[in-house]
């Protein structure tokens, strides 16, 4: 069963086939049925010839044949000979391609013996003598280079066209590999921040039962208005509370395995921060501007873990020799954090290459991952040798 594109391509070359009768059909009719006869054939191996060359190629030996056969002299029809044999390399498999080569230099043979043979003795014209032989031997010679030269070409040139198509699609094919592979890559790295998140997330969720549990345990001993069930109640939610704390407790232990448990890092922790990258070497210029409001501790996460990647990003692929610009912007609905740093000349280059934009690099995925889960935004962006980190992080109560 052909496909839609090969259907394509027959109608297509079948339109062709069919303007080249018409165009041919004027000549032969003025030979008769016999050019005719031949005018089709020809059409028809045309009409084929991407499809199925190989049995464009028979076509074409067919018509050759008959035409030689009927005794007919040369035609316009002749010249799909080359569109034949070029087909074979072009479009047909490896048999076929070989199969075209060596009908180029049967055909070109033949050809000529039959023009410079057969063709005279039909005409009337006979061989008189030797310089008449010698002659008709250069003829032949000059009808073989000619013809075998014309066919070799087209052969050649289809040749050509299939290994740019080749290679074209070999790039192609490369192309989608690599970003598939990308693709990959980034859901990797997404899949381990989410893992991260959800670590620092339980841990947030554990705090905040803690603090439930205690004031639970209070309102229970302090309750004064109905005494009996003021106490049960708060003792099932002082219950419910302990059980979801064990229950956070246990995922994170399974979560973490060997990572220990370490306290999750706020916002009074990016001094310290900073600090540990300017003792790596790095000149770091920290600007914060307005009043701070109340960001959740998952909030707080966030904006930590965003600018820890944004330095990191600076120390492995910035110039070391440039300075680090660090910016929060606060306001009543949030804080905004941005990060820019010089690159490198090959991480420049690398960055800015629109077709290599898409790989999963520098924790990009992580830092947007953790800006879109605490319900803000994030941008990054590489030009004129700087690269660029912004997010926007909004306010929440504290827990």
């Amino acid at each position: 069963m052909s496909t839609p594109t090969q259907r394509t391509i027959l109608i297509v070359d079948g339109v062709l086939a069919g303007v080249f009768l018409a165009a041919c059909s004027l000549f032969a009719l003025v030979g008769g049925w016999p050019d005719v006869v031949v005018t089709v054939l020809f059409a028809a191996a045309l009409a084929v010839r991407r499809v199925a060359p190989g049995a464009s190629l028979v076509v074409a030996w067919v018509a050759a044949c008959v035409q030689m056969l009927l005794l007919r002299d040369l035609q316009p029809a002749d010249v799909a000979v080359f569109a034949v044999v070029y087909s074979t390399s072009a479009h047909g498999s490896r048999a076929v391609r070989w199969w075209g080569l060596g009908s180029a230099g049967a055909g070109a043979a033949l050809a000529a013996a039959y023009l410079a043979l057969v063709t005279p003795f039909v005409h009337g014209v006979g061989v008189a003598g030797a310089p008449e032989a010698l002659a008709l031997i250069a003829w032949t010679g000059l009808l073989f280079g000619a013809a075998l030269a014309g066919l070799v070409l087209a052969w050649t040139i289809g040749l050509l066209v299939r290994t740019v198509r080749d290679a074209r699609e070999h790039r192609r094919r490369a192309e989608f590999d690599r970003r598939e592979r990308e693709h990959a890559e980034y859901r990797y790295v997404v899949e381990q921040e989410r893992s991260r998140i959800a670590r620092d997330m339980h841990d947030v969720v554990a705090h905040s039962l803690a603090v439930v549990i205690a004031q639970a345990d209070g309102a229970r001993f302090a309750a004064r208005t109905r005494p009996e069930a003021a106490s049960e109640a708060l003792q099932t939610i002082s219950g419910v509370a302990r059980d979801a704390l064990g229950d956070v407790r246990l995922l994170l232990g399974e979560l973490r395995h060997r990572e220990g448990a370490s306290p999750q890092p706020a916002l009074d922790d990016l001094d310290d921060l900073v600090e540990q990258v300017r003792g790596a070497g790095l000149d770091v210029r920290r600007t914060e501007r307005g009043d701070r409001v109340a960001l959740g501790a998952g909030h707080q996460i966030a904006v930590y873990r965003i600018v820890q990647e944004g330095l990191t990003n600076a120390l492995r692929h910035g110039d070391p020799g440039a300075p680090v610009l660090l910016e929060l912007d606060w306001d009543h609905e949030g804080v905004a954090v941005r990060v820019e740093n010089a690159l490198r000349g090959d991480a420049a280059e690398e960055l800015e290459s629109p077709s290599r934009s898409a790989a999963p690099r520098h924790g990009i995925p992580g830092m947007r991952e953790r800006a879109e889960l605490a319900g803000g935004s994030f941008a990054a962006a590489a030009g004129d040798g700087r690269f660029v980190v912004t997010a926007r992080i909004p306010a929440q109560a504290a827990a």
